[in-house]
């Protein structure tokens, strides 16, 4: 049927189902299919985007379980290709048109927002928080890129580390032996795009990770590695950056994670960035010298996050510019070929294999790489064939 869009939007109308598939929380939030979902509502700074492919996050499954919302979309990043552009993208931005291929994220599992979430065939995203992808970069590969971690790290290095090198004025690490940053958890999607950026900006990303990833995290720019199951890792650390390390985004925040990198700290202690709630009883919780900050990476789309317990956060416009403004530096990186692109794993089945890639993740089943599902059928089956 011929929808009418708001008025600015270009095209004014366009061709779409009365409704959608997408995966939804059922009444416990357990992540179903339906094939009754509606299009999402528009406003005048978004995209509205036909996916094609969706990569799965540990917040896919865990916002779910922790905040269940009856009916609430669920689904972060996605690649596709644009169907439609509001008045203030078109306004404020000559790069995105009709037809681009783009990656993105949008915050799913939303309980003020429930038709918003990327396990869909239809996604409105906002205009400045996207990617369009180049020539050289598949629909899998952006799909895996999405926006998350590029909204997550946005808010990371720049206000919780505090870093001052950028990917526009990087610092200059042969001139300073201590600027040392250590990611836990390397070999995550999130991981080894933290390594790069912040190479790029000039610092010495150091990680942790299985042994059977060294070489992974190595190829990403990590300036040495760890095997975070050694007893001696926090020792490790500390010995390796002579005591001087200030500076640790800890991407998995578990017990082992929380007491390894208090330890790897230098004397005077610094801040120590987490994504997840973190232990309030962790030896780490207790050390004056090291200032906790836990981020929450949908933050950055400005709006408030209506989640509880430590992950609510007010609505903050200065993170959507900090993050657009992000996101035009990893734009021309990529562009440029200097970024690249976390391993991944695509789990066949469009929809159903949405729904199995989350039980994959949930059981901890996957390692080095990201799961990605094709949304567009006749997509998989191209990429299929090309295998």
């Amino acid at each position: 049927m011929t929808f009418n869009l708001p008025n600015g939007f270009k095209p004014p109308d366009i061709s779409l189902p009365r409704t959608q598939t997408a995966i939804v929380q059922d009444n416990a939030g357990k992540a179903i299919v339906t094939h009754d979902a509606s299009i999402p509502k528009l406003e005048p700074d978004m995209v509205l985007v036909r996916v094609t492919a969706v990569s799965i996050n540990p917040c896919d499954w865990k916002m779910p379980a922790k905040f269940p919302t009856p009916g609430a979309k669920i689904g972060c990043d996605f690649s596709g290709v644009v169907i439609a552009i509001g008045p203030d993208v078109l306004r404020t931005s000559h790069d995105i048109a009709l037809g681009d291929r783009v990656c993105g994220g949008v915050h799913g599992s939303n309980p003020i927002d429930t038709q918003t979430g990327a396990f869909a065939q239809y996604v409105a995203a906002y205009g400045d928080l996207l990617l369009k992808l180049p020539d050289h970069i598949d629909h899998v590969s952006g799909a895996v890129l999405g926006a998350s971690v590029i909204s997550t790290l946005s808010i990371v290095l720049h206000s919780a580390l505090r870093l001052e090198g950028t990917l526009e004025k990087p610092v200059h690490p042969d001139k300073n032996s201590g600027l040392y940053v250590l990611v836990y958890g390397g070999s995550t999607s999130t991981g080894t795009m933290a390594i790069q950026l912040l190479k790029l900006s000039g610092y010495k990303p150091i990680t942790t990770c299985s042994p059977r990833n060294n070489d992974l995290v190595r190829s990403f720019g990590a300036e040495a590695v760890f095997d975070y199951r050694s007893p001696s890792c926090a020792d490790d650390i500390r010995t390796f950056t002579s005591r001087s390390l200030s500076r640790v985004l800890d991407v998995i925040t578990d017990a082992r994670s929380q007491i390894i990198c208090g330890n790897a700290f230098g004397r005077t202690g610094g801040s120590y960035t987490v994504l997840e709630l973190p232990d309030p009883d962790s030896p780490i919780a207790h050390k004056r010298t090291v200032d906790t900050q836990m981020v929450v990476g949908l933050a950055a789309t400005g709006k408030q996050i209506a989640l509880d317990h430590g992950y609510e956060r007010a609505a903050d416009p200065q993170l959507r510019q900090q993050a657009a403004k992000n996101f035009s530096a990893v734009q021309i990186l990529m562009d440029n070929g200097q970024l690249r692109i976390h391993p991944a794993r695509v789990v066949p089945g469009s929809f159903q294999g949405i729904v199995e890639g989350l039980k994959i993740l949930s059981e901890k089943a996957t390692s080095g790489e990201k799961l990605v599902c094709f949304v567009d059928e006749r997509e998989e089956a191209l990429h299929l064939d090309r295998l």
